[in-house]
């Protein structure tokens, strides 16, 4: 079962949310934070990214910037104003992107089975990751940053989202970025059977978002030790999405530099482990990475995964980590190694090539998206994915539902 639970949202006024959603936190730097946020004081970002509002050379986990987001956070609810409502609610959420649309459920999960494993990872977090989130929350007593879900579809959900989806929404604006995002509220005897519906689910899965409810999850044990007891503290905030509408789009590889080798020295090394060809900017199908080296495209056949070995091993991104970046280029561990980077694949492979025509890069590998049911079977067999294999897109706003704890 799938325990879901309606929440008192604190969320904008309806005519600021466009100016109050923000993209998550983790997915811009503090430069870019700090760029998307002028000339708006109502983005969330003065909440997630509070460092935007002190001086440049303020470290990001200073105490200073959780203080700077208490206060930030107090001034939204009153210039936005941001408004709590009186009743829990469900809320449908509609992602449109081009041609591309998804409609999720927001609501209350259980940390208790997202502790117990009935809440499915694919992914490991890094410890000064959730630390800082974990004190975020509890600093502003709120979880601001939304968790992406998604499940197996089905249609009773389905059926409820049609039906409440064709009434006027609550929100319904486009964001800067060209995103389309539309918000519904739900109650009563839609929420009821909604609920009903998620308690037939064999189980959720997180899709992004490991190190948002990674930290909700540190949450009751540190309120706890300070005599606060809390039941929405023992919930967190998320959307899930079903697995039929998610859109994974490929997460790209850059490398800074060749080592010692010059582009042509490279080639000769590569051709020892993989089939070179002419190739284009976007790989055509599994088993195939597009490599940008030296103003020219080249398409790299991989050798045939190891099916002895786990369902994460046979991916993509797995193949080109054993058969090119480790014994080739020397990337031995892409979580750790600062000569490799991560471009996502709503930035475009125009962006592989203009960090590698401008020097900031050697090398660009653009990957062949992973798929959702990749995603399910891994996590159904307890398994993990490697770093950076997938990125979600559209992403969710922060700022339209926040969960107090």
């Amino acid at each position: 079962m799938a325990a879901l639970y309606p929440f008192r949202a604190l969320r904008p006024a309806p005519e600021a949310a466009s100016q109050v959603a923000s993209v998550p936190y983790d997915v811009v730097n503090t430069e870019e934070a700090r760029a998307l946020a002028s000339n708006n004081p109502l983005s969330f970002l003065h909440v997630t990214r509070a460092e935007i509002d002190l001086p440049p050379e303020t470290n990001p986990y200073d105490a200073s910037v959780y203080a700077q987001a208490v206060r930030n956070f107090e001034d939204l609810k009153r210039a936005a104003p941001m408004v709590h409502e009186q009743n829990a609610s469900l809320y449908f959420y509609r992602l449109r992107m081009g041609a591309h649309e998804q409609t999720g459920l927001a609501g209350c999960f259980s940390l208790e089975e997202y502790d117990d494993g009935r809440i499915k990872k694919h992914e490991r977090t890094r410890k000064e990751k959730e630390d800082d989130r974990t004190r975020h929350l509890l600093e502003l007593r709120a979880q601001t940053g939304i968790v992406f879900l998604t499940y197996r579809a089905s249609a009773p959900v389905d059926a409820i989202a049609a039906r409440v989806c064709a009434t006027p929404p609550l929100y319904d604006f486009s964001a800067p970025d060209g995103v389309h995002h539309s918000v519904w509220r739900v109650d009563g005897h839609d929420a009821a059977a909604l609920v009903q519906a998620f308690a037939a689910l064999p189980a959720l899965y997180i899709a992004d978002g490991h190190h948002r409810a990674a930290s909700h999850a540190r949450a009751p044990t540190t309120l706890a030790e300070q005599g606060i007891r809390s039941v929405d503290a023992t919930r967190y905030v998320a959307v899930a999405f079903p697995d039929t509408q998610v859109q994974i789009l490929p997460y790209h590889r850059v490398v800074k530099d060749l080592g010692t080798r010059r582009p042509d020295q490279l080639l000769t090394s590569l051709r020892q482990q993989v089939r070179i060809a002419d190739g284009r900017p976007t790989p055509a199908r599994r088993g195939e990475v597009s490599m940008f080296l030296a103003g020219r495209w080249y398409r790299l056949t991989l050798p045939a995964p190891n099916r002895a070995g786990s369902h994460g091993d046979t991916l993509d991104v797995s193949v080109l980590q054993q058969k090119v970046l480790a014994p080739v280029l020397g990337i031995g561990d892409i979580s750790t190694d600062k000569r490799i980077d991560f471009v996502g694949g709503a930035r475009g492979t125009g962006e592989l090539e203009r960090l590698v025509t401008s020097g900031r890069a050697a090398v660009a590998f653009s990957m062949f998206p992973v798929s959702v049911n990749d995603l399910l079977s891994i996590a159904d067999a307890g398994g993990i994915m490697p770093p950076k294999s997938t990125w979600f897109e559209p992403k969710l706003r922060d700022g339209l539902l926040v969960h107090l704890i």
